[in-house]
């Protein structure tokens, strides 16, 4: 996956039609997620499309989390913001402000309000799955 400064970079030269294929495509690149692993437990609530995000830790500690929508828009936002926490320590993820990291793609005037409203319970879940790992 792209970095986010270099994914912002292409972003902020597109119209409106291209920054939703550019982020349809984006969700193209997520790890598939087993069938098995959505669940309610894994559901995140709040979501307009079905979200489900699924933690893993590594040995080493480091967060991974795989996620998956039934919406490829979403998918594209999914993606979008995991790029801020991927693969990362859990201090590391709950010391990064994931809403600034994603303010300058100005989601919430670029997609509609129901495109948007289950970002913050997905990075409140990311920011409480962090809290619990960083304590072991």
């Amino acid at each position: 996956m792209p970095s986010l400064s270099d994914l912002h970079d292409e972003y902020e030269f597109l119209d409106a039609d291209d920054r939703y294929r550019l982020l349809i495509d984006l969700g193209r690149t997520l790890e598939p997620m087993p069938d098995a692993l959505k669940t309610d437990a894994t559901l995140v609530r709040g979501c307009s499309a079905s979200v489900w995000v699924y933690p893993t830790v590594r040995d080493d500690g480091v967060l991974h989390f795989l996620a998956e929508s039934n919406a490829a828009i979403t998918k594209g936002i999914i993606a979008l913001v995991l790029l801020t926490v991927q693969d990362r320590q859990p201090g590391d993820i709950l010391a990064t402000d994931i809403d600034a990291a994603l303010a300058p793609f100005d989601l919430r005037n670029q997609l509609s309000s129901n495109r948007t409203q289950g970002i913050p319970n997905m990075i409140a879940l990311i920011k409480a799955t962090a809290e619990r790992y960083a304590g072991s």
